[in-house]
């Protein structure tokens, strides 16, 4: 049983929790994830890891509340068990021997991009935050960023804060204006991803994204996580989830996603129906 330690709400549906699990603390690295069930019964959910605390051995995780896992994952306390909490799992980010990246960050996949962010930092490279939203409602992480970058830009669709604009339109001007990324990580939904790659390939930037397939037990062995990059089928559990953004099939992932939309409908819809809250 591992249990949650710390438990704080970033905005209306996103929530970061700290859970005590010492071994993974000890070996987790920036891109990995792990696999929760919130008891014998539940399905098998993977999030990033958004930090590790060696020394008090807790994993923070950073989660929207979607789905009916992570919705009654955000109704934990503190003091609360997790049945399982696996990992670390698949390949960390390579990060070594950069001297100026750009890290960007889409919605909650900004939870994902503040470990490499940090890891680089920590490298003593050069690194600049894009940090993107619907509004400022839902902006997350912005003191965070802060401390483990050189320059953060906050980006709102609306305008309702930083700067009006999607995070390609503040990357395509940073390059613009003379910067020189030897290393640009993406992450967050999947056509941010796609067009953000589109932005730094004429330049020859080397471009990671982290993909966020179906995905069941981790290890390779379902095949569910599957994705094709570079004309070849690769396991986003072990293989990655990181891939080099320029040879993603992005449009066969985002069919792939939606996969089980209907059925997810009916699932929320059977709760609701209940009167149950999930």
């Amino acid at each position: 049983m591992f249990q949650i330690v710390k438990k704080e709400q970033l905005n209306s549906a996103v929530t970061r929790m700290e859970v005590e699990a010492p071994f993974i603390a000890k070996k987790a690295k920036a891109g990995q994830f792990i696999i929760f069930r919130i008891d014998s019964h539940g399905e098998r959910v993977p999030l990033t890891i958004a930090d590790t605390d060696a020394q008090r051995g807790t994993v923070t995780i950073i989660f929207q509340a979607v789905g009916r896992s992570t919705k009654m994952l955000a109704q934990m306390n503190e003091g609360d068990f997790l049945a399982d909490f696996v990992g670390p799992l698949g390949k960390a980010t390579e990060l070594e021997g950069y001297k100026r990246a750009c890290v960007i960050g889409g919605g909650v996949g900004n939870a994902i991009a503040y470990p490499s962010a940090k890891a680089l930092y920590n490298m003593d490279c050069e690194v600049d935050v894009i940090a993107g939203f619907r509004s400022k409602d839902i902006v997350i992480l912005e003191d965070d960023f802060k401390k483990v970058c050189n320059h953060l830009y906050i980006t709102t669709d609306d305008g309702t804060y930083g700067e009006k604009g999607f995070v390609t339109n503040k990357l395509q001007e940073l390059i613009d204006a003379g910067n020189q990324y030897d290393l640009v990580i993406a992450i967050g939904p999947i056509p941010m991803m796609k067009f953000v790659s589109k932005v730094t390939e004429p330049y020859g930037i080397k471009t990671l994204v982290s993909l966020n397939p179906i995905m069941i037990d981790g290890t390779g062995m379902c095949g569910g996580c599957r994705v094709s990059v570079g004309g070849e089928i690769k396991f986003a559990c072990v293989d990655g989830p990181d891939f080099d953004g320029h040879l993603v099939d992005y449009d066969e992932l985002m069919k792939r996603n939606t996969f089980y939309k209907e059925q997810e409908r009916h699932d929320a819809e059977h709760c609701r129906l209940l009167n149950q809250t999930v």
